[in-house]
């Protein structure tokens, strides 16, 4: 097969997306491994560190320019990114890989399910809230998760709406440069909130191998690659793959961390990722994404 048909193939992106998401879990677990040594604030310092960086580096964010009105949402979604990143490496000290992720992933869920009306959306919203209940510490005597890094992991998954929710108005307008400017916002505030915290004699030269590859693993690479697969698939099959996280973080946390879950955790897991999906797949277009397909459709008819 030449370059230029594997270029061009369908499942290119598709296999795009999933080496992301394997490479974000990936660099979640290496990061969890060196836990003992700096903590998770000292990782997420570490991270967003090397991850502006290398993100500065590709994007020049000094070049940019912003109206005005994107100036709020720029530093909302700056503070959202590093927030979710610091709540969830903390949430990991105690919350097995795969369940974290599948309790952060509530946040663009129910951002995806609000304003749901038509009785199918219910289906997914009792599927995630089932999913939930055997996930948390709710009921007397469960003690397989930790209650406090189950908060810090729903914390994470609110704010990573918020990420998702400033990044569409901050960046209207620069696309995915946006990300190493909200990288830099990001970093400003918990690179030094985690170095406060870390114990000054844990830092050493033989981190910053590691701290790259995590960096590379969970930032650089992934963002990439999925700007590579939202150029070239339809939002719809985006959303629905990108649903498969939780299932790729529970994979990887067996794989790397020797975590198992319970048959009772993984059914959990199973729920959300179903209603992540469904929602995705029964996701109705916007008015104005209606308008536009019509005018093309009239458009090609008259041709």
């Amino acid at each position: 097969m030449s370059f230029v048909n594997v270029k061009h193939a369908r499942w290119l992106p598709i296999l795009v997306l999933i080496i992301s998401m394997t490479s974000i879990q990936s660099g979640a677990a290496l990061a969890k491994t060196i836990f003992p040594q700096i903590g998770a604030p000292g990782i997420t310092a570490l991270r967003l560190t090397l991850g502006t960086l290398i993100l500065a580096l590709i994007f020049k964010p000094w070049r940019l320019r912003f109206q005005p009105s994107e100036r709020v949402p720029l530093i909302l979604y700056g503070l959202a990114l590093g927030g979710m990143n610091y709540l969830f490496y903390l949430s990991l000290r105690t919350v097995p890989l795969g369940v974290a992720v599948a309790l952060e992933f509530t946040g663009p869920l129910v951002l995806a399910l609000i304003g749901s009306r038509r009785p199918m959306d219910f289906v997914w919203v009792v599927l995630a809230v089932a999913g939930l209940f055997f996930l948390l510490p709710l009921r007397t005597g469960l003690t397989d998760v930790d209650p406090l890094g189950a908060c810090l992991a729903l914390g994470a998954g609110a704010l990573w709406a918020l990420y998702i929710l400033t990044g569409q108005r901050a960046g209207s307008q620069h696309g995915p440069a946006t990300v190493a400017m909200g990288s830099l916002i990001g970093a400003l505030v918990f690179v030094p909130l985690g170095v406060a915290f870390t114990d000054s004699s844990a830092w050493s030269l033989s981190l910053i191998p590691v701290g790259l590859a995590i960096a590379v693993l969970s930032t650089a690479l992934p963002y990439s690659l999925e700007m590579i697969a939202l150029t070239r698939l339809p939002a719809r099959t985006f959303g629905t793959l990108m649903s498969l996280e939780p299932a790729a973080a529970a994979i990887s946390g067996m794989l790397f961390l020797g975590e198992v879950l319970s048959l009772e955790q993984t059914l959990a897991l199973l729920a959300i990722i179903i209603a992540s999906a469904g929602s995705t797949l029964t996701m109705r277009p916007k008015k104005n994404t209606l308008t536009r397909i019509k005018k093309t459709k009239k458009k090609r008819v008259r041709a």
